[in-house]
């Protein structure tokens, strides 16, 4: 063991994210040298995913004792570089399927902080560090940006079903598609004041997009489009959406726009939208379970990447299962929903072994973390979704993108 990566303490404190709730930030020392990592949380959240652990007033201080009590003990001395022995002993200190003893947000803190703090004692950046972990075949040299630009879902106020209508910038130079974001940004916000007046052109919601008063499907998509259009972006900006239609999934039917949907209404809605927009890609079309009605759409829609993400939640078993079936050609990868980070690139290698594209992703409820920007650059991920411009718990994720892909 090389004792200047021996891990020599081990501890966590309480903090907020960007909704205001509490969250966790576990720092790991080794030496004169530390990583820290803040825990994101999601609202939208797929029911296999690794458990948070929360006190009964939302806090998170049972969580934090388990880090400095239980884990820490076990840890300390450890070698910081060895990641898969250090997540292998997280797992086994929790012992349940779903981490639900330690705590989810525990364990992946301590995980990655561990990574940080190992590539600080080696001097070298966190994405190199990543790379010597695992060899993962990337999909492009530097991921795209998708860019969340109107919410709806549980990650806003408004009546629309769908949770993200989302711009994808077709380049790898991140400043320029940065610029891009910027520019679509702004003629976004005229044409939002001038249909639905100041307020909603100032409104936000959990990952910076704008909140509108509309609930048909089609209307987040046609002012994209528009400001697109106008922007002078029409042959370089994609769309995309998460449906998350698992939050509007009741009784075998799904609640949109006011109308009561089955999953074959549902179905010919996607295509329509997918004729009328060109979409990239679509998250989540039907509700976690519905494996069957994913494959339909990825196969009456070759074209169009339906991804996987509370139908996979970055579990390796998950996306095989998904892939072998045809039922997706992209998956989100969210650390948090897995618990570790060898369980995180457990799920990349899956998927890649089956040619599927990973999408680094972040929560709705952030931290000014830059831990995805690393981990998407660091194996080639086909996309970093951190949200929009306009909130800088976001931004702050495409700024270190920006900075690792101008100085490799």
């Amino acid at each position: 063991m090389n004792m200047d990566t021996k891990i020599t303490s081990i501890t966590a404190e309480e903090i907020l994210d960007s909704r205001g709730r509490p969250t966790l930030k576990a720092t790991v020392r080794v030496g004169e040298y530390a990583g820290t990592f803040s825990v994101p949380s999601g609202a939208s959240t797929g029911s296999h995913e690794a458990k948070e652990l929360r006190d009964a007033d939302g806090g998170v201080q049972s969580a934090i004792e388990n880090i400095e009590k239980i884990i820490a003990p076990e840890l300390i001395g450890v070698d910081a570089t060895d990641q898969q022995w250090i997540d292998d002993r997280l797992r086994a200190l929790d012992g349940t399927a779903d981490k639900s003893r330690l705590g989810g947000n525990a364990m992946i803190g301590v995980s990655i902080a561990c990574a940080k703090a190992a590539a600080a004692a080696k001097g070298v950046e966190l994405f190199e560090h990543l790379r010597t972990l695992r060899e993962i075949p990337p999909s492009r040299d530097v991921p795209f940006l998708y860019m969340n630009y109107i919410n709806g879902g549980k990650h806003a106020r408004s009546s629309l079903a769908f949770q993200e209508h989302i711009i994808v910038l077709q380049t790898g130079d991140v400043r320029e598609a940065m610029a891009m974001a910027e520019r679509i940004g702004s003629e976004l916000e005229r044409i939002i004041e001038t249909a639905y007046g100041v307020e909603a052109a100032k409104s936000m919601g959990d990952e910076g997009g704008y909140v509108i008063p509309a609930n048909r499907a089609d209307v987040p998509f046609a002012l994209l489009a528009d400001a697109i259009g106008r922007a002078g972006y029409d042959e370089r900006v994609r769309l995309a959406t998460d449906v998350a239609a698992s939050s509007f999934y009741e009784d075998g039917t799904y609640k949109v726009g006011g109308a009561t949907l089955s999953a074959d209404n549902l179905l010919t809605l996607h295509r329509e939208l997918v004729a009328r927009f060109d979409l990239l890609s679509i998250e989540d079309p039907f509700e976690e379970g519905a494996l069957a009605d994913f494959a339909r759409l990825q196969k009456a829609e070759p074209a169009v990447s339906i991804v996987g993400d509370d139908l996979t939640t970055t579990n390796a078993a998950s996306i095989a299962q998904a892939g072998d079936a045809g039922a997706i050609t992209a998956v989100i990868i969210k650390p948090n929903q897995i618990g570790t980070l060898s369980e995180t690139l457990d799920a990349m290698q899956a998927a890649r072994a089956r040619g599927i594209d990973c999408i680094v992703s972040h929560r709705s409820g952030e931290t000014d973390d830059t831990f995805i920007s690393d981990l998407a650059y660091a194996f080639g991920a086909f996309g970093l979704k951190a949200g929009s411009l306009r909130r800088p718990e976001r931004r702050v994720k495409y700024e270190r993108l920006a900075i690792i892909a101008r100085n490799v």
